[in-house]
């Protein structure tokens, strides 16, 4: 019992040098000073590869199953590697002290366990250790959470969590001891805050922006992110809670209604590639805004045409031309004959019906086989590339193209097809003659430029230049579906509505 003390003592004596460094700004928003890193070619494949495949591997599966003033209180933000940001909070009395990824995507609190002994990533990031807490309540119940790339897991615990100036009272939260992924290893933050509904939350936790608002330690229902997309910057963003800091964006926020509570999912129109139609999302797509992705992830026949429009360098398809050269002509007799392009694949037996699943009999896709005979989340092989020909296809005709024209023009966005770790490489001098692309959210164009959509690592003759863009295919009645990540956040000022149920964009400053 004295050992205990001695820890409490000493942690607070250290909490109590510290905590006058944080001041309250004179608009009442609370910033914390933090710091940047530089960007860096390998953890950026490294992110892709984790953003690429978490909806996939568990969070989305659970889908399956299952504007004020500045008043608000703020959480500047840290600019990793212009793909991730994160922010501190303090779990604990006296605080200790965690970076953690703000993600709309998830709903669950989890930071490192000094319990973690066996996991590399435990080595390299601060560590919760309920000894020195005056307030930790042991909760006697384990839990893990999948992302896809990897999990955590570890032990249910409850504490005073500190983010900002704002304290919220026994939040429950997760202290990981096993971080089974390389991801978190690379990653600079220590865990994740998750900001999602508490439809999607593990162990039923209340998610800690709900016991914000149980606890009326904020005075609107609302949140707000603000992502400075400058890597020179010293200031990475902010998240305001309870408000929005008008400083950081110009214009209304254009609002779109919620679809479905879970994620932060929305109603997306058609998208464009240089203001020309793709034919792609004429009849509505799913959207997601995520905090807790980089990047933007969009169908694969769609991402594949801005490879094709910005001269990306992707994995060559052969399934894809092989689609083409032996089912080309019956498929576009099949379009032709006003046959409804969903049903073309099937009637020429690439595709068959699982209930609402379209499958194809030849091929299964790495995370089938992994997951054995789990949910399937993605179309396989040859009928994902045949349903891709048949929307290619269909875009051409109404354009009133020739047959030949619109067989090679297909011909080449098979080649630009992106690779399995969604990464495409494009030339660095090509940025400024690179299309515009234009998303449609509630009526109203969001338009990204190259500079905006492109990620451009390393100096000099080791540049490398990035696209911006992943493909991810989310089968009926689920898709097809859209992550807008950080990249999009960047350009957009987004505000999060919890009591009205729908997210607004604005031109981010």
């Amino acid at each position: 019992m004295k050992m205990r003390q001695g820890y409490l003592w000493a942690a607070f004596c250290l909490w109590a040098l510290t905590f006058p460094l944080l001041e309250a700004s004179s608009d009442g928003l609370v910033r914390i000073g933090l710091k940047k890193w530089r960007i860096d070619y390998k953890r950026i494949r490294a992110a892709k590869m984790a953003r690429s495949t978490k909806y996939i591997g568990g969070r989305l599966k659970s889908m399956y199953q299952g504007a004020g003033d500045s008043d608000g209180e703020a959480v500047l933000l840290r600019n990793y590697m212009d793909a991730q940001y994160y922010g501190e909070i303090g779990i604990g009395t006296p605080p200790q002290n965690f970076t953690v990824v703000f993600d709309t995507g998830s709903s669950n609190l989890w930071v490192p366990s000094t319990k973690c002994h066996f996991s590399i990533a435990c080595l390299f990031h601060s560590k919760y250790n309920s000894r020195l807490s005056a307030t930790y309540v042991d909760l006697g119940k384990e839990g893990e959470i999948h992302y896809g790339s990897g999990s955590i897991s570890g032990v249910f615990s409850q504490d005073n969590v500190q983010v900002g100036s704002l304290s919220i009272k026994d939040q429950v939260f997760i202290e990981a001891t096993r971080e089974a992924s390389l991801v978190f290893v690379l990653g600079k933050f220590d865990g994740i805050l998750g900001l999602g509904f508490d439809e999607i939350v593990v162990g039923n936790a209340t998610p800690v922006w709900y016991n914000m608002l149980h606890q009326s330690v904020i005075h609107e229902d609302i949140f707000s992110f603000w992502l400075n997309r400058d890597p020179l910057a010293i200031e990475g963003g902010e998240i305001v809670f309870g408000g929005v800091d008008r400083r950081h964006f110009k214009g209304q926020h254009i609002y779109a209604p919620i679809t479905q509570k879970g994620y932060w999912q929305f109603e997306m129109g058609e998208f464009l590639i240089g203001y020309k139609s793709t034919g792609f999302c004429e009849a509505g797509c799913a959207a997601i805004v995520d905090s807790g992705t980089s990047l933007i992830a969009g169908p694969t026949a769609v991402v594949t045409e801005i490879n094709h429009a910005i001269g990306a360098e992707g994995i060559v398809s052969q399934e894809c031309k092989e689609v083409v050269s032996q089912y080309g002509n019956m498929i576009w007799d099949l379009l032709i004959s006003r046959v409804q392009p969903e049903k073309v694949c099937t009637q020429i037996g690439l595709c068959n019906y699982n209930g609402s699943l379209v499958v194809s009999p030849r091929i299964k896709t790495v995370v089938e086989e992994e997951e054995g005979n789990g949910t399937r989340v993605g179309n396989e092989v040859w009928c994902t590339a045949c349903e891709m020909t048949v929307i290619w296809i269909q875009n051409q005709l109404k354009q009133r193209r020739t047959k030949d024209i619109i067989f090679s023009y297909v011909t080449e966005l098979c080649q630009s097809l992106p690779s399995p770790m969604g990464e495409s490489v494009v030339d660095c001098g090509r940025v400024p003659f690179m299309p515009d692309v234009t998303f449609t959210i509630a009526d109203k164009h969001f338009t990204l430029t190259p500079k905006e959509y492109i990620l451009k690592t390393g100096e000099g003759i080791t540049t490398v230049c990035l696209s911006g863009f992943i493909a991810l295919d989310v089968p009926p009645p689920r898709g097809p579906l859209w992550i807008l990540g950080d990249i999009f956040m960047g350009v957009y000022h987004t505000v999060f509505d919890y009591g009205n149920l729908q997210v607004g964009f604005a031109e981010a400053i």
